[in-house]
């Protein structure tokens, strides 16, 4: 299992921690944000799909913002499945 971390740009919450394991999401946290509805979406995820998870969330807009907490959540799950596609290096 990979864990990674993201930190989001233009909104509210300050930092995203998930694990991918067989292109599933687990352990999906925010922290800052709207805490209800952030651990929410957490719960909601464990267990997703990594790459239909993407396409469900990107593109949500908070408040005219242009993005959102689960917009961001998106591209930081992107990120991790373009560095999964990586070959590992050889030394």
């Amino acid at each position: 299992m990979a864990s990674y971390t993201f930190t989001p740009r233009g909104v509210c919450s300050r930092l995203m921690t998930f694990d991918i394991e067989d292109g599933k999401l687990h352990n999906v946290r925010v922290m800052g944000g709207c805490p209800g509805n952030l651990a929410a979406i957490g719960r909601l995820l464990e267990g997703a799909d990594a790459a239909k998870t993407v396409e469900i969330l990107k593109g949500t807009d908070c408040a005219g913002k242009g993005t959102s907490c689960a917009d961001q959540l998106s591209i930081g799950i992107s990120q991790a499945l373009e560095n999964e596609k990586k070959p590992a290096l050889q030394i």
